[in-house]
């Protein structure tokens, strides 16, 4: 039996592209908040700079790992908005009626994620050269793993935070914007994980984002082999996605069981 059809998915997507070429909001939504982040904290990084010229490699850290994280956070809100946006639209139930199967639905959302995120990413990286002479590039080789574990840690995010929303409701809506931000003190964004203290440092390490930072960081620095990072991060990222996926199929089908579904479009 097959459990993804490429027609079905493919049309799924056309109609999230649909929504979003037809408003203008919601492509500004999309790329705003990441441009603004990397303009205001590339400048705040120049400062800093300015008063420490002695790190000339903080700059590029930090504009690394403001890149990186919107990347994370991209794959995780094109999960969670997108189921959101067809419960804002009461079409969520159309959607499962349809006779498109679970995994079908939540790869479109996956497709769609990853067009924003390489939408996102080249114009950040763009803005990045021309504004701080930053080249993401320089990571080399490393890019692509890198970029793979933090798309399907944000999309185990996703699937995590839309399974809240099946178990409880309207009320668990705003995780769908604060989940990333909840796990980006321990996640080693802006800093070494030597910099948290000694007892979060384990928790630190349980989170596949954080060899990917740590990852980042050692490539800019002009250190060598990050494959110790990249294996421990991709063998986190398949557990958690494995254990989320579980997860998932299992709120989904309480809530048919419950008739949540329907009480949560009206």
């Amino acid at each position: 039996m097959i459990l993804v059809r490429p027609g079905r998915v493919l049309g799924l997507c056309h109609r999230y592209f649909y929504i979003y070429t037809r408003s203008g909001f919601r492509v500004l939504d999309v790329i705003f908040w990441p441009v603004m982040d990397l303009i205001v904290w590339g400048f705040v990084a120049k400062y800093f700079m300015r008063l420490d010229s002695a790190n000339p490699t903080a700059i590029t850290f930090l504009i690394g790992a403001i890149i990186f994280f919107n990347i994370l956070n991209r794959a995780q809100q094109s999960i969670s908005v997108s189921f959101l946006e067809d419960l804002w639209s009461r079409n969520l139930l159309n959607a499962f009626v349809a006779p498109i199967t679970v995994a079908e639905f939540v790869a479109s959302t996956f497709v769609v994620g990853l067009t924003q995120i390489f939408a996102v990413s080249l114009i950040m990286s763009g803005l990045a050269f021309a504004l701080y002479a930053f080249n993401i590039l320089t990571i080399s080789f490393a890019l692509i793993p890198l970029f793979l574990n933090l798309l399907f840690m944000g999309w185990s995010l996703g699937m995590f935070t839309t399974s809240l929303i099946f178990r409880f409701g309207h009320q668990a809506e705003a995780l769908a914007w604060a989940v990333p931000f909840l796990i980006q003190p321990i996640s080693a964004v802006f800093y070494p994980v030597s910099v948290l203290p000694e007892w979060l440092q384990p928790v630190a390490y349980m989170v596949p984002a954080t060899y990917v930072f740590e990852g980042m960081r050692a490539v800019l620095s002009g250190h060598g082999d990050i494959t110790n990072y990249l294996v421990t991060a991709s063998g986190l990222n398949v557990f958690y996605f494995i254990a989320v996926s579980i997860f998932f199929g299992a709120m989904l089908n309480s809530a048919r069981e419950r008739g949540a579904l329907a009480k949560l479009v009206v």
